[in-house]
């Protein structure tokens, strides 16, 4: 027996049993963000490697250590996208969306970073992205901030809080940054190699970090909040008000950064008190620069990453899912000329009852096994379809959730006959 090839780490199958959590939250997705107006983007899973590079940013973990790059046939450095924004804002820029146009988009997809795979994170995972591009008040981040609210409210997830910051601009943050390396620096012996890694190049995000022994150090840094510049200042006290006023409740967290360095300004994370070490759900900010920074216009824009896998993780958890779906009608098929004339018949239904679900059955079967499978298809109808009934012009119809007889129905009134008899089972 040949080997066999197993899926590669960290990219799993999504096999049938657990699609519909799957469907059940990309419709529910769907539905809410085009009510509050956005409209749905598709771009690449490939782009140029410099696209992440200009935009993540080179010192981040990200590009540094994370991403599935390579050189194409063509002598060009690729990577598998590990994430959405950068695309997405490349996307506006390359496609000529700007010259003072206002984009609601979305999108929803898979990413790609080689990490350690652990509950939660994967090396394939799926996100959705919402964008505002061109907005530049707080009252946009609002909002976001308030759809996502919604967002755990239609799918029944509780136990989330919100937390917000402010990274400032670029230049407050320049000179917070020189406070930190300072700070850091007095502490450098207590640093931990990620940390010393770090205090080169992106210093701020070493109060991200998760090792308990440098909690304590990292509590005593200085706070940006206390170091912003006015206009950032008053933007962050504007959207705590709105936040406030429409009922969502936040608590600020001074040191949440954020691992990508577009981001300014408004920062915020979704975070669920049940799910380990990896407990960001939802995840975004505002990056008014990086759009002039990939050569566009200069463009405010705001827009979070959701991740798919843990929100499908916590559905199931809450027991928060649609029931599978199941067929309304089975149909058995019962001598030579039904299973030559069943396939034709049953199509006949499909078009017209196209709101119901038929399923034939296939590969043959004495009549006790064909209705085993109808019992377990859990559809609440079975129609019979033998050589006698086609012979006379009649089907066999039999309730199977029911303790109620085998009627005939005539071929030609077979869908008005299916239609009343799911409703007399209650299947309107």
């Amino acid at each position: 027996m040949a080997e066999q090839i197993q899926p590669i780490r960290g990219m799993n199958d999504i096999l049938p049993a657990e699609v519909g959590a799957w469907q059940h939250l990309e419709r529910s997705v769907r539905e809410l963000v085009t009510a509050y107006g956005y409209e749905e983007m598709r771009v690449p899973i490939l782009e140029h490697t410099a696209l992440f590079k200009r935009s993540i940013g080179e010192l981040t973990d990200v590009v540094g250590k994370e991403m599935y790059s390579f050189e194409s046939q063509g002598g060009e450095s690729l990577t598998l996208r590990p994430e959405a924004t950068a695309g997405m804002a490349r996307a506006v820029i390359s496609n000529r969306m700007l010259r003072g146009q206002r984009h609601k988009l979305w999108c929803m997809g898979p990413m790609f970073r080689y990490e350690t795979p652990q509950a939660g994170r994967y090396r394939q995972f799926h996100q959705v992205n919402l964008e505002a591009v061109g907005f530049a008040g707080p009252d946009v981040d609002a909002e976001l901030i308030a759809l996502t609210a919604r967002l755990w409210r239609t799918l029944g997830i509780e136990r989330v809080r919100l937390q917000i910051n402010s990274l400032g601009t670029p230049e407050s943050r320049r000179a917070y940054r020189e406070l930190l390396v300072a700070y850091f620096r007095g502490h450098e012996s207590s640093l931990d190699a990620d940390s010393l890694r770090r205090l080169e190049g992106n210093p701020l995000r070493i109060l991200d970090s998760k090792n308990p022994e440098m909690q304590e150090l990292v509590a005593g840094a200085p706070l940006l909040t206390e170091h912003l510049d006015q206009e950032s200042r008053d933007h962050f006290d504007a959207l705590c008000g709105m936040l406030r006023d429409i009922g969502v409740e936040y608590e600020i967290n001074p040191r949440l950064v954020r691992g990508l360095d577009y981001y300014s300004r408004t920062v915020f994370e979704w975070i669920n008190e049940s799910s380990g070490a990896q407990n960001a759900v939802c995840s975004g900010g505002r990056y008014d620069g990086l759009i002039a920074q990939l050569g566009g216009e200069p463009t405010p824009g705001i827009g979070f990453a959701m991740g798919m896998e843990r929100i499908v993780a916590l559905l199931v958890q809450a027991g928060q899912l649609p029931s599978p779906a199941k067929p309304d009608v089975y149909v058995v098929l019962n001598g030579e000329r039904a299973s030559a004339e069943g396939l034709a018949l049953v199509e006949r239904l499909r078009n017209e009852l196209p709101r119901r679900r038929f399923e034939m059955n296939l590969g043959n079967g004495n009549f006790k096994t064909q209705f085993r499978r109808a019992d377990r298809s859990a559809a609440p109808l079975a129609l019979i379809v033998g050589d006698d009934e086609l012979a006379r012009g009649v089907v066999g119809m039999k309730p199977l959730r029911q303790e109620t007889g085998q009627t005939e129905c005539p071929i030609a009134q077979l869908a008005q006959g299916i239609e009343a008899a799911l409703a007399s089972l209650g299947c309107a």
